[in-house]
């Protein structure tokens, strides 16, 4: 099957041209330790037998400027497409979503909070991002959102609110899943199982979780697929993030999921990010 990565980040190693100004002000660890740029992604996704990615701008290294990830991606536009950050809240946010999506912007990412900020999901349900979400739903481009269980009810709100933009759960919103079937402590994550345009985006973190408490893969993906359906599930590697070489982490996430049918395991590879992001078919 054709592998598809919608979870990678870039970091140039040119900071002059491309200068660090992490939203928050405080630059993510994982951005120094492990920088990759897009040739060193490019070699590792060939390493990998990974054929295309769609690539996630790095909030917490580039802020609201999108150059790196536009530009890497325009440099391999046969396997790469963009995601990037916008101020939800700027007056200004409709023809700067246009002016990104002009260099090649495939999607939008809100980064609420993660490793260097607490979950803040205020801005998520803020009516002045919603001139945003209409853009986004006339040019039909898909959100990812990173929040936790506390900005769920806000996911929520957004999709029934906007049914036409496809939103992307990172880390599957972390859900506490250490207590086992019949996984009560995630109910809010299944609570958003009857939202059409509500998917998620399988990463190193559950593969993890699953393997802690009383979690198992063979007990949680299967209640995923049944509950979702595999066309809105999608793996992400979060490489450079999560530690490890990106074979290493897409190996992981096979075993994790070899409990799933091929159709099943074909759709969170490869088919539901084509249906995501239409020009990485």
């Amino acid at each position: 099957m054709d592998i598809i990565d919608i979870h990678p980040h870039v970091i140039s190693d040119d900071e002059t041209r491309y200068p660090p100004a992490p939203l928050f002000g405080k630059r993510s660890d994982w951005s120094q330790e492990r920088p990759c740029t897009v040739d060193t992604l490019i070699a590792a996704m060939d390493e990998a037998d990974v054929s295309k990615a769609a690539v996630v701008h790095s909030s917490t290294t580039y802020g609201f400027d999108n150059a790196y990830v536009a530009d890497s991606c325009a440099m391999y536009p046969a396997r790469l497409v963009a995601v990037g950050s916008v101020d939800m809240l700027d007056e200004a946010v409709d023809p700067v979503i246009r002016g990104w999506v002009a260099r090649g912007l495939a999607g939008l990412r809100i980064f609420t909070g993660g490793s260097t900020k607490d979950f803040d999901p205020s801005e998520l349900d803020n009516p002045k991002a919603f001139r945003a979400w209409s853009v986004l739903a006339e040019l039909g481009l898909p959100m990812c959102i990173q929040t936790g269980p506390v900005g769920l009810p806000q996911v929520s709100l957004l999709a029934r609110r906007f049914p036409g933009v496809n939103i992307i759960l990172d880390h599957l919103g972390r859900p506490d899943v250490l207590d086992g079937p019949p996984y009560a402590a995630a109910a809010s994550l299944f609570a958003l199982a009857d939202l059409p345009n509500v998917y998620l985006k399988l990463t190193p973190r559950i593969f993890g979780d699953v393997k802690k408490g009383q979690a198992s893969a063979a007990s949680f993906f299967p209640r995923v697929v049944q509950a979702f359906g595999a066309q809105r599930l999608a793996w992400g590697s979060n490489y450079p993030t999560s530690p490890g070489t990106l074979s290493e982490i897409l190996a992981d996430a096979q075993a994790g999921l070899a409990c799933l049918g091929q159709a099943d395991r074909e759709w969170i590879f490869g088919r539901t990010a084509q249906q995501l992001y239409p020009a990485l078919r």
